[in-house]
């Protein structure tokens, strides 16, 4: 049976900065569990199967759930959930029971180090390419038990699309990528090329049907190319001469955003050596299945430009593909020839070391789960026998998350940033008699978790930025800062040092607390006032012209974002608050900036663009809360007076709020179909009216939304799983497995407490 590890490593090739805290993997023991677990396991199968006939995706990551909540031994079911008439009204008895239970559910699903382990995945490409790397290495035996593999192709046949394709993520229509990818998984996975009852069979119509592999989106075409079962000359070039330009030429490529620069370096590696693995029977057959001609008759250079229809949303400009062309023709036919030969082998070896620092300075976990296959690739094609490629075999469990619909590559974990939201909802109910030592194990869990010291050496000019004092997304490891994780963190560390340390636990040294501020102040634009995520934002959005994939919008610089502009508004001011001292005028400046940046970017109806989740709701109920600790309200602004009208006017019949994914690659707001609810964005639209003066105003309309959230809660005061919420470069959606149990009991804490503050205190 499965079970779910917590902060544990061990190993010749596996090391860590804070022992482990933060680190969650799953591990098979076939004598472990009971055959009452193992009935649970399949009866939870069963429930997603019901689920995803009903147009729900997303799983309900209970096997976690089921474990964690055994083990905590708390009592979760023998206060019975409420349940409310048409006509009945909502009393704080009855508000104190539905935010007791979401209390005791949350406490039970928190890890025995003090985060909130939960998936983060969703996309249909994350897997393939971690199968391609082990595929080709000859490791697939080593790292994936039959165990691993069996949950992998259940994960992949369980997102089928009824047409027989997948999408590009998992409640997306059948794309080129998410189709050829995951044939391909399931092939190296050991499925027959007529196994699945058909399954397999109506993929591989549904790629030939939509004109073959050839149509793949450039990111699939360079995986495909790796396997063997597609042709470099198919790809349109990348260079890696680019890391030999001086960097302070306008386009250079420690100007990329860094989820940029760290998946082309390698790429342009790859492309740079043209390699690709052993050609073994599969790849033959897959060379034959995959493409409409025979594999021998393809136009390879025709097909560097062609792009399955169903997968584009970015078109390439004509500026790109006569970029792209120029190189093909003039360019790469003189670099394979001597003695130019000799300046691709420096760029070569340069883009090795830069991968090795980035590997080395998280631990061999990298950035996320796209450059973290490639490098595994790269590894592999620059030595077999290399350490580095051992340690990224070593940390390859970081990855797979298991759940009711299979096992997955996940993105790299939201732990810090589910965290520190789980941590304000529990806060926010103000019943200290139930918190138990969960918010003990969460300050602990973020004081670990901090980033301690910058990256070693000269990292400037490895193209990184200082890191002291900031947190990243997932744990310390990781070593990326996250900007709206740290703001988060800092206004978790705020709250708790106000608490008693019975409840809260010991304070970290306010020293810790002036680093944070350091990396938020630094990460604000100049010119707009607002905040970027990971580095400093790069003023040349003309950049983005030259953005290489079709599949996303805005990869190519940083940029300022609404959510994490809020976020750190609401850090720094509480900092202010209570440390006066420090930079004090700094960040009387900087806030003021932060506001002017939301102001300037709200919508005509009042909305604001949320980018990393779906999408209006949550850019507008993020930025509310940043207003809102800067002093503006209904009455003193109208940036919130608008706000509060769009949610208004889009809640819809029964009390609650329901949007589209399509709001994010449109840009448009869109409703569910139907205009039904969905659980987690009613929560942040209650949560925007309240730091909107609704409740004191006139709570009606939080009283309908409440009384939706109450009557669907489950006995155990968990809440069901519904559509995905989360979302990244407008295009490609991301599933929050945690924010169905945090954001409802955020929600119903707020709630009690602005509308009964009384009784409240």
């Amino acid at each position: 049976m499965w079970k779910l590890k917590i902060a544990e490593g061990n190993g010749p090739y596996l090391y860590s900065t804070n022992n482990f805290v933060g680190r969650q993997t799953w591990e098979y023991d076939p004598n472990a569990g009971t055959p009452e677990d193992r009935e649970s396991f399949q009866n939870a199968r069963d429930l997603f199967d019901q689920n995803r006939k009903k147009g729900f995706h997303s799983c309900g990551d209970l096997f976690m759930r089921m474990q964690l909540k055994k083990e905590s031994g708390i009592d979760l079911e023998s206060i019975p959930p409420v349940r409310l008439e048409e006509k009945e009204e909502i009393s704080y008895e009855t508000a104190t029971i539905a935010v007791k239970k979401a209390l005791r559910l949350n406490r039970a699903v928190q890890a025995s180090d003090g985060h909130w382990p939960a998936e983060n995945a969703g996309p249909m490409f994350f897997t393939p390419p971690l199968l391609i790397a082990l595929y080709i290495s000859g490791a697939i035996n080593t790292i994936l038990t039959s165990e691993h593999k069996k949950e992998m192709i259940r994960y992949i046949y369980n997102h089928q699309n009824e047409d027989g394709g997948w999408g590009f993520y998992i409640e997306g229509h059948s794309t080129m990528i998410g189709s050829a990818l995951s044939y391909v998984a399931l092939r190296i996975l050991g499925e027959g090329a007529d196994d699945g009852n058909g399954a397999i069979a109506r993929a591989r119509k549904w790629i030939l049907d939509h004109g073959g592999a050839t149509g793949i989106p450039s990111w699939g075409k360079t995986y495909l190319s790796v396997l063997g079962v597609y042709e470099w000359e198919g790809c349109n070039p990348l260079p890696p001469e680019f890391w030999l330009f001086p960097s302070i030429l306008p386009y250079h490529p420690a100007k990329m955003w860094c989820y940029c620069r760290t998946t082309y370096m390698p790429m342009s590696y790859l492309y740079g050596r043209k390699y690709h693995g052993p050609i073994t029977d599969l790849v033959l057959s897959l060379r034959n299945e995959i493409h409409v001609k025979s594999y021998d008759q393809i136009d390879w250079n025709k097909a560097r430009h062609h792009c399955c229809k169903e997968d584009v949303y970015y078109p390439h400009t004509f500026v790109q593909d006569l970029l792209w062309d120029t190189l093909n023709y003039c360019t790469e036919p003189v670099m394979k020839r001597w003695p130019l030969n000799k300046i691709r082998q420096r760029a070569l070896d340069k883009t090795i070391k830069y991968m090795r620092y980035g590997a080395e300075e998280s631990r061999y976990i990298t950035i996320g789960c796209v450059e973290k296959s490639l490098q595994m690739m790269c590894w592999w094609a620059h030595d077999q026998n290399c350490d580095e490629f051992k340690y990224h075999l070593a940390r390859v469990p970081d990855y797979l998350w298991l759940a009711e619909d299979g096992m997955k590559m996940q993105s790299f974990g939201s732990q810090i940033w589910d965290s520190t939201l789980a941590t304000q909802a529990v806060i926010s109910t103000g019943m200290v008699e139930e918190y138990g030592d969960c918010l003990q194990k969460a300050h602990f869990y973020l004081k670990e978790s901090q980033i301690k010291e910058n990256p070693k050496g000269d990292f400037r000019g490895m193209y990184r930025h200082f890191t002291k004092g900031a947190w990243t997304f997932s744990d310390q490891d990781q070593g990326w800062v996250v900007s709206d994780c740290t703001a988060e963190a800092l206004k978790c560390l705020l709250l708790l040092s106000q608490m008693p340390t019975e409840i809260s636990g010991e304070k970290p040294p306010v020293e810790r607390l002036y680093d944070a501020v350091n990396v938020l102040l630094y990460l604000q634009s100049p010119l707009s006032g607002g905040f970027a995520i990971w580095e400093p934002a790069i003023p040349q959005p003309y950049l983005q012209v030259l953005n290489p994939s079709e599949l996303f919008a805005d990869i190519v610089v940083e940029q300022e974002h609404v959510e994490c502009t809020a976020s750190i508004v609401q850090a720094l001011i509480s900092f202010k608050r209570m440390h006066p001292g420090h930079r004090e005028k700094e960040i009387e400046n900087s806030v003021a900036r932060g506001v002017s940046f939301l102001e300037e970017k709200q919508w005509p109806d009042g909305s604001w663009y949320g980018y990393w989740g779906i999408c209006f709701l949550y850019g507008t109920f993020f930025t509310l809360g940043g207003l809102a600790a800067a002093g503006k309200t209904f009455e003193n602004c109208e940036a919130v007076r608008k706000a509060v009208n769009f949610f208004l006017s889009s809640q819809n019949e029964e009390g609650g709020w329901g949007e589209s994914l399509e709001s994010c690659p449109s840009m448009k707001y869109t409703p569910l179909e139907g205009n039904r609810t969905n659980l987690v964005q009613t929560s942040w639209a209650m949560l925007g009216l309240m730091y909107g003066g609704q409740a004191e105003r006139d709570p009606t309309p939080l009283h309908k939304a409440a009384k939706l959230l109450i009557n669907e809660q489950m006995s155990d005061g968990d809440f069901p799983q519904q559509e995905i919420t989360g979302v990244y470069m407008k295009n490609c959606m991301l599933h929050y497995a945690q924010y169905r149990n945090i954001f409802p009991l955020w929600a119903l804490g707020e709630y009690r407490k602005r509308v009964w503050p009384s009784q409240s205190l």
